[in-house]
């Protein structure tokens, strides 16, 4: 069984507030910690009601700092939106804070529309420098060399952890070609998956981060005492996506019983395409579903995003998902 770690989006639910919400986090995140999970990501995102940690590396430190051994990071800080000199004095004041517990997972997409890419006061085709952002944040993270002229301060020498995340073959062909680690947003973008996972490790140079390929595949889980109470759950990630289609975007919805009343048959096909990657159920069903999707990835790490409206339902389904590993690691 692979690692198993958490991606945080932060939810905010209806009826609910973004205080609520980072509250939510940090107590799953502790409870993350004593199931054994190993690290806790957040992303960043913008200009989206329902996800409250778009300043990503103070919701990690939140996180991390309300937590004791925990990997806490950012899954991911989307890089063409900021300078690699601010994300480099950022993440390096938190590996102050939190010595070696800090990643760094960094995207090329803006994580946002174009509208709010231009109020984020950035260059639209800042995409385009990315490779290059990435060497920078690199060298910048990395020791002093002689006559650096600019440094970050703290954050030289820290040496943060950088993985390349991404849905697409440059991501992984980039993460080879840098020796980092890769992490492939299959939990909403699964259709590159296995080609992308390909072309990393048949890319892959050693590097002073990483002397083989590392592997983190994103899915999503919800578990719950039965399959048909997950499924009810899981109805408020396919009410999510269809929003999105429809241009409604708004905070996580309560679950509903017949998700077939909300979606037409176009929408359903193009949401289930995109949640593919989605093992939802009792512990035997995720159980079974997981066992087959880690022989097909040979993934070394499983990142899991879980969408629950309810804060209780979805530290139940976290909580039964590590029974799941204990019982698939004594399976081994």
């Amino acid at each position: 069984m692979p690692v198993l770690s958490i991606l945080d989006l932060a939810h905010v639910p209806e009826g609910s507030t973004p205080s609520d919400a980072l509250r939510n986090s940090l107590d799953l995140a502790q409870h993350a910690e004593r199931w054994g999970y190993n690290r806790f990501w957040l992303a960043e995102h913008h200009n989206m009601v329902g996800i409250a940690s778009a300043a990503t590396s103070i919701a990690i430190a939140h996180v991390a700092g309300g937590t004791k051994t925990i990997r806490v990071g950012a899954g991911g800080i989307m890089l063409p939106n900021h300078s690699p000199l601010v994300i480099a004095e950022q993440f390096g004041t938190l590996d102050a804070l939190f010595p070696g517990r800090i990643d760094l997972g960094v995207g090329r997409a803006p994580g946002t529309d174009q509208r709010t890419l231009r109020a984020l006061r950035r260059d639209p085709m800042s995409a385009d420098t990315f490779p290059q952002d990435v060497l920078e944040l690199q060298a910048l993270l990395g020791p002093l060399q002689p006559d650096q002229a600019i440094q970050a301060v703290p954050g030289t020498d820290s040496n943060v952890p950088i993985w390349i995340l991404g849905s697409s073959l440059f991501g992984a062909q980039l993460a080879g070609m840098l020796g980092l680690p890769y992490a492939f947003a299959s939990h909403f973008a699964p259709n590159a998956l296995l080609s992308a996972l390909q072309a990393y490790r048949q890319r892959f140079e050693p590097s002073a981060q990483l002397d083989k390929p590392y592997a983190m595949v994103g899915v999503n889980v919800i578990a719950a005492d039965t399959d048909e109470e997950a499924r009810r759950l899981f109805t408020s990630s396919q009410q999510a996506f269809i929003n999105m289609f429809r241009g409604t975007r708004g905070k996580l919805q309560p679950p509903i019983d017949d998700i077939e009343t909300y979606w037409t048959p176009a929408e359903k096909a193009q949401a289930m395409s995109m949640l593919a990657c989605s093992f939802v159920g009792s512990a035997q069903t995720v159980r079974e579903g997981l066992e087959g999707f880690i022989e097909q990835t040979g993934a070394d790490e499983l990142i899991v995003a879980s969408a629950v409206y309810d804060h209780s339902a979805r530290l139940r389904s976290y909580e039964i998902l590590a029974d799941v590993r204990e019982t698939m690691g004594k399976a081994a």
